[in-house]
């Protein structure tokens, strides 16, 4: 199952960065092997100045058709990680080919755009900044693989 970050804005060099980075190559290199990934980055930015509409257009068009889609949102459900890796371990083995993840701009996620995912995942109630957000996304992904492997990394 290819996986797909979605999310406005470009993040630039930086310790949000480089934490992502090194999450998303351990998850390539835990996941390959159950399923999960490879892993792509998709960065919209709206130049405009068109608010979460123009996003929601851009993040569209950067979404593969056909994939399952999970929107990043505070009101959405609170998983916990074996919980989520468990979703993750469903989805791939109900053959979905494509899992994309959308994350919102200053102002969050489209209300209508936001209504056409699949489901709603929350990292808690508080408002996180998409960077943030992106890292912990990344880090979520790689602990579910781990949890999934058998890894020692999680041990709750």
């Amino acid at each position: 199952m290819r996986l797909h970050l979605c999310a406005v804005g470009r993040l630039r060099a930086g310790p949000e960065r480089a934490l992502i980075d090194d999450y998303l190559k351990r998850l390539d290199r835990t996941g390959r092997a159950l399923g999960l990934g490879p892993t792509a980055e998709h960065e919209v930015e709206d130049r405009r100045g068109g608010g979460m509409s123009a996003e929601a257009t851009l993040l569209e068009r950067a979404c593969p058709t056909g994939a399952r889609r999970v929107m990043l949102d505070e009101r959405g459900v609170a998983l916990s990680s074996p919980e989520f890796a468990a979703l993750l371990a469903r989805w791939r083995d109900d053959g979905c080919a494509d899992l994309a993840f959308f994350i919102g701009g200053a102002d969050g996620l489209d209300p209508d755009f936001r209504q056409g995912g699949d489901q709603a995942v929350s990292f808690g109630a508080m408002v996180w900044p998409h960077a943030l957000v992106r890292v912990m996304l990344a880090e979520q992904l790689y602990r579910a693989a781990s949890i999934l492997a058998g890894s020692p990394y999680h041990r709750a």
